[in-house]
C-alpha cells in the first residue's frame, strides 16, 4: 500500500502544482475578480476582471510546467507582463503605492491555496506540502514580475509628466504678428533644450513666424553647455527661415561668456525682451513711437 501512494505522488510538485491551475483556472478567476488588484482596475465590467484572471492563471500554470517557478523571466511570464503591466499603470495612475500593490497581490494567494488543499486533502502530508510550497513560490514570483511592472510603469509615468512639466514650462507666446517668444526660466539642461528647440520650431512653423526671441533673463547662470544649446536653437530656427535673437543677457552673464571665452558673435543679441521687441517690430517695419513724456527716444 505505501509503494501505491509514492507511486501515486510520483509527479513533480510543480508540474502537479501546473495541471491544477489549469483545471481550476475558471474557479480561480471568478475569485480573483472581486480581489481588490482586479476590483480597482476592472471596474466598468466583472467579465474582463475574470478574463483577466484567467490569463494570469494559464500563464502561472505554463510556468509551475515548466519547473521554473523561482524564475521571474521564465517565458510563462510573457504573456502576461504585458498585461500586469497595464494594471501597474492603472494602480499607480490612482495613486497606489507599491506597498499596496504588494498586499493587493498577496491576497491572490489564499484563493488558489485553498483550492488547492481542498483537492489535495486526501494526499500524504509530505505530498502536500511539498505541493503548497511550490504554489507559495510560484506566487512570490508572480509578485516578483508585477512588482518590476509596477516599477518600469511608475518611471514611464514620472518621465511622461516630467515632459509635461518641460512643456508647460517653456510656452512660446505670439508678441506681434510674424514675432514669438520663449521666455525661459531656471537651468537649461539637454532635455529641458531639447523640448525648447521643438517647441520653437514647432512655432515658427504654426505662427509663420520671421522673428523668434529666446529670452533668458529668467536663467540663472550661462556655461558652455547652455551657449552650445541655444546656438544649436539660433542654427535650427535660421534653417526654418526665421531670425533669432537672444535677450535678457545680464552684465554678471556676459562678463561669464567673455571669461569662458564663448563666441556668440554670430548671434544676435540685446539686452533686454523690450530691446530684443523694439528690434524686431522694426525688421518688420514698424515705427515704434514713445509714450508721451517718456525719455525714451524711439528706436
Amino acid at each position: 500500500m505505501p509503494e501505491q501512494q509514492v507511486a501515486e505522488h510520483e509527479t513533480d510538485p510543480a508540474e502537479e502544482v501546473g495541471a491544477f491551475l489549469r483545471r481550476r483556472r475558471e474557479q480561480i478567476a471568478q475569485r480573483w475578480a472581486d480581489a481588490a488588484l482586479f476590483r480597482t482596475v476592472y471596474t466598468v465590467s466583472r467579465d474582463d476582471a475574470v478574463d483577466a484572471g484567467r490569463t494570469v492563471v494559464e500563464a502561472l500554470a505554463a510556468v509551475a510546467v515548466s519547473g521554473r517557478v523561482q524564475d521571474a523571466e521564465a517565458d510563462g511570464f510573457t504573456v502576461v507582463r504585458e498585461q500586469l503591466a497595464r494594471t501597474a499603470q492603472a494602480r499607480a495612475r490612482a495613486g497606489a503605492t507599491i506597498a499596496q500593490i504588494s498586499e493587493e497581490m498577496d491576497a491572490l494567494r489564499p484563493p488558489v491555496t485553498d483550492l488547492l488543499l481542498d483537492e489535495l486533502s486526501e494526499s500524504p502530508a509530505e505530498h502536500l506540502r511539498e505541493c503548497t510550497t511550490a504554489l507559495t513560490v510560484l506566487m512570490g514570483t508572480l509578485r516578483l514580475v508585477m512588482l518590476e511592472a509596477t516599477t518600469i510603469a511608475g518611471q514611464e509615468l514620472i518621465n511622461r509628466q516630467r515632459l509635461e512639466l518641460l512643456e508647460i514650462a517653456t510656452p512660446v507666446i505670439k508678441l506681434w504678428e510674424g514675432i514669438v517668444a520663449v521666455p525661459l526660466i531656471g537651468t537649461l539642461d539637454s532635455a529641458r533644450s531639447q523640448v525648447v528647440m521643438e517647441t520653437l520650431l514647432d512655432a515658427v512653423v504654426e505662427q509663420h513666424a520671421r522673428i523668434a526671441i529666446l529670452d533668458i533673463t529668467g536663467v540663472p547662470t550661462v556655461d558652455s553647455l547652455v551657449a552650445q544649446h541655444l546656438m544649436k536653437t539660433v542654427a535650427a530656427a535660421r534653417l526654418m527661415g526665421a531670425e533669432c535673437i537672444v535677450s535678457g543677457i545680464r552684465p554678471a552673464i556676459a562678463q561669464t561668456i567673455v571669461h569662458l571665452g564663448i563666441d556668440l558673435s554670430s548671434v544676435l543679441t540685446r539686452a533686454s525682451l523690450a530691446d530684443a521687441l523694439a528690434y524686431a517690430l522694426q525688421q518688420q517695419g514698424a515705427h515704434i513711437v514713445p509714450n508721451p513724456g517718456s525719455t525714451v527716444e524711439p528706436r
